[in-house]
């Protein structure tokens, strides 16, 4: 049994009222009964210690509402508090006071005395109501057996102090010298402090111990998962590990940060599509309830730094005035009439319609024609940002369409990479290239491309790594390609095709006069100097330098001559002046490096003029059949590919057919062998259109009759001897403009094709439309004066040489 006196009896030999110098606390709350160490600093709470201690030591003891506050008011300072005694006091050297305190009683102020040095308080004893004994015994006993409780788990509680708690009979005395073993809140304490209901002093004790016991139970979980944690990873994730513990168990939210709530804010400002928003924000909540550190939160970072720094709506603005958009386009590129019609027009239909999707073009033509630099300036023309991605050597479908997130190190597609790079989802995209992809064990890239390029599905292309759909429709895609066989069917089939067939030397010498020359002049530092380049001079690089359908090799020829007058003119710098001419190009680049085609200087017998056509532009073709007696053996030379050599044997078929009418032996593929080579046998040719070139040479060697050597065709020949449609026109009758031809016989079917063919070259040469064979032997053979090729009663236009086909004299 605990032995309950009557408590709080005022002595009859102390005063009910007491005046006494006030101590403000912060951050503590002193009770009765225990000691306290103070560091005192302020020159009132100092005033008041030395006050105290040159009277009875006595000091009131009170706690600051607000701890911040250095200069409380009256308002400030809680009302209830601990009338104390100064124990010791000991000055420190930086002035403030080590004073060591022991609470007494409880004591309520009832008003504050004017003083300026400290406070000065008048306050009254506090009174605590009486407890039955039976409710105080049991009170005491719950308290001590929680203290106990409390001890057990918390190390730092001595077993002399739980003995001695437990010895103590007075029960204001247990419950305060308990409350000052622990850490409650400040705002708790006051609260015990200010209890005069010892049952209600003593019930709010007893919650406050069993809270503390279940956060400190709590705690020590938290430490323990924690621990098991951090032994599985590294120690260095211990913190962050605790702080996930501790919002798990209290079940709130993890606390992004300031990294992670500037995130969320972009998400929320980030114009996108409604599955990428959700995406995002999906992706979010994982990343906040993952460590930092963790490898997972770092892929989910990067894909939700992808998502919104990708451009879902951003455009730039489209120019539609097609006056300033031809300027642009013709500053830029001379020539290339289609391409730019081309873009001309889509920017005609912009004008008109607010929403067009974008066109796909892909430019084929030889390397330097400037299929790439047109692209850039089809962006130009049109106010769109440019990008190029290279797609040569592509061989992974993963480059086209990304890596899935699964992997170490993923990232997406060179099409989003590209397009965040632009910053824009409408630019010009440049994919160069395109016919120099190949596939392996990865996957087939072009296959990939077929969604990208088809304006029927690319408005929602779905690249491996963002996993949601990206609206490509708004993108104008420009492929290149050297060669269309190259590229897969399925994807010519997606693309608009406009052929770059080369340049003419005529617009290779105004490229070269008005780009290439005053862009070298100005490389090479001759800028402002009287450097000039004839036309001849041009015109001599172009024919015995460089042979090419671009300009690229044109460009490095020009370069050179540019770097050697750079030489020149820093050795002697007493010259300014320089002339660039034919004999000036010689000197500086040394002997012409081709062979000009020309014709030949007489007419002869079995030697027909061909026309070809090249990768870099047309070639004249000699075609020579030789006769010899033999056994009717023929023999093609000249490394011909297989459709080659059989329009060779398709060619003496017809004559053998036609022997009568050619007023030719029947039996002459038996008696004589015939020998067809065209020269230069080192560089392969191929193709039907030299059929009516080779049948025309053999019909002139069995016949014993020439055939005009200003004189080139081009034609593929039937067993019937229809001629039929050939193609690559234009480069070979530039190429028969260029080795001064004439007069050009073409198919009757060819005829649609010369509007390609400049004006100036037409007017210099005679283009002959045949559908027949014989009409070709009847204008390429030449005939004495009353000769006739053909019987007379075989065709109507079986002509002699004064009734059809002018006699043309004979040129040297």
């Amino acid at each position: 049994m605990v032995n309950l006196p009557k408590i709080f009896k005022d002595d009859d030999n102390q005063p009910s009222r007491i005046i006494l110098p006030l101590l403000p606390l912060r951050d503590i709350v002193v009770f009765p009964h225990m000691v306290a160490p103070l560091f005192v600093g302020r020159p009132k709470s100092v005033g008041a210690l030395s006050d105290a201690m040159n009277k009875d030591k006595s000091v009131f003891l009170a706690t600051q509402k607000k701890a911040g506050i250095d200069s409380p008011g009256e308002n400030d300072i809680s009302r209830v508090g601990t009338i104390g005694k100064v124990l010791q006091l000991l000055r420190l050297p930086d002035g403030t006071v080590k004073a060591l305190v022991e609470g007494q009683t409880r004591g309520r102020i009832t008003r504050f005395l004017p003083e300026k040095e400290f406070f000065q308080v008048e306050l009254e004893k506090v009174v605590e109501t009486e407890i039955e004994v039976s409710e105080g015994t049991a009170l005491v006993r719950s308290v001590v057996q929680s203290f106990e409780e409390y001890a057990d788990i918390n190390k730092n509680i001595s077993k002399d102090l739980v003995n001695n708690v437990a010895t103590i009979d007075d029960p204001s005395k247990l419950a305060d010298t308990v409350a000052a073993h622990f850490s409650f809140k400040i705002v708790d304490k006051q609260r015990l402090l200010e209890a005069t209901s010892l049952s209600d002093r003593f019930s709010l004790l007893l919650n406050l111990i069993q809270m503390e016991i279940d956060i400190y139970r709590m705690d020590q979980r938290i430490k323990s998962r924690v621990k098991e944690q951090m032994e599985k990873t590294q120690k260095n994730y211990y913190l962050n590990e605790q702080m996930r513990a501790i919002k798990k168990e209290m079940g709130a939210e993890d606390d992004a940060g300031d990294d992670l709530k500037e995130l969320e804010e972009k998400i929320k400002n980030k114009k996108m599509s409604e599955e990428a928003t959700e995406k995002a924000e999906s992706e979010f909540k994982k990343l906040k309830l993952m460590t930092p550190m963790s490898a997972e939160a770092t892929v989910v970072r990067n894909y939700i730094d992808w998502l919104i720094s990708l451009p879902w709506f951003e455009k730039s603005d489209i120019a539609t005035d097609l006056n300033e958009a031809e300027k642009i386009l013709d500053e830029d590129h001379y020539g290339l009439a289609k391409p730019k019609e081309r873009i001309v027009e889509y920017l005609a239909v912009q004008a008109l319609v607010q929403k067009i999707r974008g066109p796909l073009l892909c430019f084929v033509g030889p390397p330097g024609v400037g299929k790439t630099s047109l692209a850039k300036s089809v962006a130009r023309a049109t106010g769109r940002k440019y990008v190029r991605l290279s797609l040569g050597g592509v061989r992974d479908e993963a480059e086209i369409r990304g890596h899935r997130r699964t992997y170490i190190g993923a990232m997406p597609g060179k099409i989003i990479q590209s397009l965040k790079k632009v910053g824009v989802n409408n630019p010009v995209f440049c994919l160069d290239e395109v016919d120099k992809m190949s596939m392996d064990f990865r996957g087939d890239p072009s296959a990939a491309l077929l969604e990208v390029l088809d304006p029927e599905q690319n408005f929602g292309f779905n690249d491996h790594y963002l996993d949601v759909d990206y609206d490509l429709s708004d993108v104008l895609f420009i492929t290149t390609a050297n060669t269309l066989p190259d590229i897969p069917l399925p994807l010519q089939d997606r693309m608009e095709t406009i052929r770059l067939p080369g340049y003419t030397e005529y617009e290779k010498y105004h490229i070269a006069e008005g780009f290439l020359v005053p862009k070298q002049i100005k490389a090479n530092g001759l800028e402002g100097r009287d450097v000039t380049f004839t036309r001849n001079g041009i015109y001599i690089i172009i024919q015995r330098y460089t042979r090419e359908a671009g300009v690229r090799n044109l460009e490095r020829e020009i370069a050179s001559i540019c770097r050697k007058i750079a030489k020149e003119i820093v050795k002697n710098k007493d010259k300014d002046s320089y002339r660039v001419t034919a004999k000036t190009v010689q000197k500086l680049l040394g002997p012409p490096r081709f062979r000009q085609s020309q014709i030949e200087e007489k007419d002869q017998i079995g030697l027909v003029t061909g026309l070809a056509w090249t990768q870099v532009g047309g070639e004249l073709l000699s075609v020579e059949t030789a006769i010899m007696p033999g056994k009717g053996k023929l023999t093609v030379t000249g490394k011909l590919g297989d459709v080659m050599q059989e329009s060779a044997q398709a060619a003496v078929s017809y004559v053998r057919s036609r022997a009568d009418n050619l007023q030719l032996d029947n039996k002459f593929y038996k008696k004589y062998d015939i020998h067809i080579h065209i020269p230069e046998g080192a560089i392969p040719k191929d193709g039907p259109s030299a059929g009516i070139t080779m049948c025309t040479s053999i019909v002139s060697a069995l016949t014993r009759r020439p055939v005009y050597r200003d004189l080139a065709m081009t034609g593929e020949i039937t067993l019937r001897g229809r001629i039929l449609p050939i193609g690559g026109l234009k480069e070979k009758i530039l190429a028969a403009h260029r080795g001064g031809i004439c007069k050009v016989i073409i198919p009757a079917e060819n005829k649609k094709d010369l509007r390609d063919i400049p004006k100036s070259v037409l007017k210099q040469i005679e283009v002959v439309y045949v559908e027949h064979m014989d009409e070709v032997l009847s204008h390429a053979i030449i005939l004495k004066e009353g000769e006739s090729l053909f019987n007379k009663h075989d065709l109507p236009f079986s002509l002699t040489a004064q009734e059809g086909v002018e006699q043309r004299p004979n040129l040297i």
